[in-house]
């Protein structure tokens, strides 16, 4: 069982210095995505923040 524990701990091991790189470019292009839908909002809440808000206000029994 001590061999099985050991290549484990090594694939493991080799496996966590892999996943920043592949999580890196994933968060690069995600990043764009969040920063125009973040850009949207904002210019939503500069013309209109009071209707934007009562949008989401539930109304009797909603």
């Amino acid at each position: 069982m001590s061999e099985q524990q050991r290549a484990n701990r090594a694939r493991t091991g080799h496996e966590q210095d892999e996943q920043p790189d592949v999580q890196q470019a994933a968060t690069t292009g995600s990043d764009e995505g969040f920063d125009a839908l973040l850009d949207e909002i904002d210019g939503l809440l500069e013309n209109n923040a009071a209707e934007y808000v009562r949008s989401f206000v539930q109304k009797g029994g909603q």
